[in-house]
C-alpha cells in the first residue's frame, strides 16, 4: 500500500482518487475550495461533475495543503491547467527532494508556451515530475469502465512505479520516456476537439469528423516532431487515442463547447454553458504560437483561433479548410516517373 495525495478535486482528480483507493492505497483528496471540501465531505459525491460516483469514506478530503503533501509516496496533481503554476508554487516548500509528482492535467501555458510538467519543474525544481495521460474521461473511469493510459517519466524506474500504483483490472497503464510527446498530444487534441464539436454544431456528418481527426493528428504530429517528440507517441494513446475520444465523446467538454459555438454561441457563452474549464480555449493561442515558432503548418489550429478570438464565423472557417491549396497526403518522392 502506498500513501498517495491527489491535489485537485474536480472530476478527474476525484475519479483517480477512487481508482487509487480501490487499488488498496491510502488516499487524501485536496481542494483549494473550502465549499468544495465541505460538499464532498458531506455528500461523498461530486454531484455536479461526477454524479452517481460515490467517494469511499476512507478517502480523506481536505483543504490543508501541508497535511495533504506530508510524508506521501506519490502526489497526483490534478488541477485544471490554468491553475497548475499557482498550485505548484504553493506546494514548493512542502515537497521533499526527489518527490514524485504525476501531472494528469492537459494544457500549454499561453504566455510562456511551457508544458505543464515544465511549469511544475520550474516551480518545484526538487521534484521528480512525471505525467499520466490518454483517452480517459473521468465519467467512465469513475464508473470503472475499462480504460488505458500512458505514464511518462524520465526514468523507467519511475514510470514503472507509477504504472504499478495505477494498474487495475479496469485501468491499464503503459510506460513511455517521451514526456513531451505525451503532453503535446494531450494539450493539442483539445484544440482539434473544439473544431470537431463546431462541425457537429454546424450539422456536418461523420465524414467531416473523420477528416478533422485525421488531419488534426497530422498537425499535432508535425509540431510534436519539430519540437523533439517521438512520432510514435503521437500515434499512440496520448495522441490519436486521446484525440478520438475527445472529438467524439458526449463527455468531452471541448467537443461540447465547440458544438455550442457551431450553433451560434460566443466563446464565453459556450464556456459558461459547459460550466467546467474548457482546456482547448486556453491552449489554442499557445498552439498557434508554437506552430509559428517552429514554422509548422497547422491550418485547423489557425481557424479555431480565428473563430474563438477574431469573430470569424464557423461556416467560413470550415470553407477555408476545404478550399485550401491542393496538397499530397503522402507519397512525396514515391511517384513513378
Amino acid at each position: 500500500m502506498a500513501k498517495i495525495s491527489v491535489a485537485g478535486a474536480g472530476s478527474w482528480g476525484t475519479a483517480l482518487a477512487i481508482l487509487l483507493h480501490d487499488n488498496g492505497h491510502e488516499v487524501i483528496l485536496w481542494s483549494a475550495l473550502k465549499d468544495e471540501v465541505s460538499m464532498l465531505s458531506e455528500k461523498r459525491e461530486h454531484e455536479s461533475k461526477l454524479p452517481g460516483v460515490k467517494i469511499p469514506e476512507e478517502i480523506a478530503i481536505t483543504d490543508d495543503l501541508e497535511t495533504t503533501l506530508k510524508d506521501r509516496d506519490l502526489i497526483v496533481l490534478a488541477v485544471p491547467s490554468p491553475f497548475t503554476r499557482s498550485t505548484a508554487r504553493s506546494m514548493k516548500n512542502l515537497v521533499r527532494k526527489g518527490q514524485i509528482i504525476v501531472n494528469v492535467a492537459k494544457g500549454i501555458e499561453e504566455n510562456t508556451l511551457m508544458t505543464l510538467s515544465e511549469i511544475i519543474e520550474e516551480e518545484i525544481p526538487q521534484a521528480n515530475v512525471a505525467v499520466l495521460s490518454g483517452p480517459s474521461h473521468a465519467e467512465e473511469v469513475g464508473r470503472k469502465m475499462p480504460t488505458t493510459c500512458v505514464a511518462g517519466a524520465r526514468t523507467k524506474e519511475t514510470a514503472e512505479y507509477i504504472q504499478g500504483l495505477f494498474m487495475s483490472p479496469v485501468f491499464r497503464v503503459y510506460t513511455s520516456p517521451d514526456i513531451l510527446g505525451i503532453e503535446l498530444g494531450g494539450a493539442l487534441k483539445n484544440v482539434i476537439a473544439l473544431a470537431a464539436g463546431t462541425a457537429d454544431g454546424l450539422g456536418c456528418g461523420d465524414n467531416t469528423k473523420a477528416a478533422l481527426i485525421t488531419r488534426g493528428i497530422a498537425e499535432i504530429k508535425r509540431l510534436g516532431v519539430a519540437m523533439g517528440a517521438h512520432a510514435e507517441t503521437l500515434t499512440g494513446l496520448s495522441g490519436i487515442g486521446d484525440l478520438i475520444v475527445t472529438c467524439a465523446s458526449v463527455h468531452s467538454r471541448n467537443r461540447k463547447a465547440g458544438y455550442l459555438i457551431g450553433k451560434g454561441y460566443t466563446m464565453q457563452e459556450a464556456m459558461d454553458e459547459v460550466k467546467m474549464v474548457v482546456e482547448g480555449v486556453y491552449s489554442a493561442k499557445a498552439a498557434l504560437a508554437l506552430s509559428r515558432k517552429y514554422h509548422v503548418e497547422m491550418p485547423i489550429v489557425e481557424e479555431v483561433n480565428q473563430v474563438l478570438f477574431e469573430g470569424k464565423s464557423p461556416k467560413d472557417a470550415l470553407g477555408e479548410l476545404m478550399m485550401r491549396v491542393r496538397k499530397e497526403e503522402t507519397g512525396e518522392g514515391l511517384w513513378e516517373k
